[in-house]
């Protein structure tokens, strides 16, 4: 099955605050916020949610296919991901530009402050599904807008079943572009933040989704995530970690594993579960991409906790 991977290419700068963002938020001074976090490290680490999706898939034996821009600095970027197992055929690179970049603060109760960099992000738009005439499945993660509203309407019209993955973009994005992406997914996936966005944004609770999307299917960290249809609800409980180290791209790991099972044409439920052993890998190490392993290790820590994997080659 050909997967179209769409969204950002990114460089990641991850830095760790020694302490809790929110002590040091004022209640009463809201209105103008004025702070400095001096942070003990910082790593630069090859990111991006399209290319994290892309090499967690690329490590469950998949062969996906990466459609993204990215920036002048993209040489060696390109090369790993392709040693990596990603098809990075689809990517356009833009002369003048740098890659995106994400600088990322963390502290030690995992709360997140980033900033984002468009860069070559900006020129997403430029690509088009109309160049892969063999896409069977694609995912629609955080990008430029524009692109996100026009890779919809396009795998509508080709009909190609599409995941809406709208994530950090829910915060840019208007009620009326996360809408139109809504509309006709096979899938909508978010974490429970971003789920509580959309519905400010859009007046559109879980029923009034799923008159439009397939299924939703709902991420909240260490609580697992809830998938819903219109047959009901499941709950899928998240693996724990040998150890935690850096939140970063755990998401995007979850949207690989799950996409390893929608290619194997498994259930939801069996879809999930690949995706909470994939974030958990994730989980352990810093960036999303530094994780590593065999089939054989993935579905050994996955039977343990979930039981027989017989529908996953």
């Amino acid at each position: 099955m050909s997967i179209i991977i769409t969204g950002s290419i990114a460089y990641d700068y991850l830095m760790s605050f020694p302490g809790t963002f929110t002590e040091h938020f004022l209640p009463d001074h809201m209105d103008r916020i004025s702070l400095s976090f001096l942070v003990d490290t910082m790593d630069k680490r090859r990111g991006g949610c399209a290319p994290n999706i892309a090499y967690t898939l690329a490590l469950l034996g998949g062969k996906p296919r990466l459609m993204a821009t990215a920036g002048q600095d993209f040489g060696e970027y390109g090369q790993w991901l392709e040693a990596a197992g990603v098809d990075t055929r689809l990517v356009k690179v833009v002369e003048g530009k740098f890659t995106a970049s994400f600088f990322c603060s963390t502290d030690t109760a995992g709360n997140q402050i980033a900033s984002f960099y468009t860069g070559a992000m900006a020129h997403a738009a430029e690509l088009s599904f109309r160049t892969t005439p063999d896409a069977r499945l694609a995912i629609i993660s955080p990008n430029d807008p524009a692109a996100m509203v026009q890779y919809a309407e396009e795998c509508r019209t080709l009909d190609i079943p599409f995941i809406w993955d709208p994530g950090q973009q829910c915060a840019r994005m208007s009620g009326d572009e996360l809408s139109q992406g809504i509309t006709g997914a096979a899938i909508v996936i978010c974490n429970d933040y971003e789920f509580e966005l959309i519905r400010q944004k859009t007046d559109l609770g879980e029923t009034q989704v799923l008159e439009r999307a397939g299924a939703l299917v709902i991420t909240k960290g260490e609580h697992g995530c809830t998938i819903l249809d219109r047959t009901g609800s499941i709950d899928v409980p998240a693996v724990v970690p040998h150890r935690i180290v850096d939140p970063t791209g755990v998401g995007d790991a979850f949207r690989g594993g799950f996409l390893k099972g929608m290619a194997e044409k498994s259930s939801f439920e069996v879809c999930a579960r690949l995706g909470s052993v994939a974030a958990t890998y994730a989980l352990e190490h810093l960036g999303g991409q530094s994780h590593s392993y065999s089939w054989h290790e993935f579905r050994a820590r996955y039977e343990t906790h979930f039981g027989e994997l017989s529908t996953v080659r």
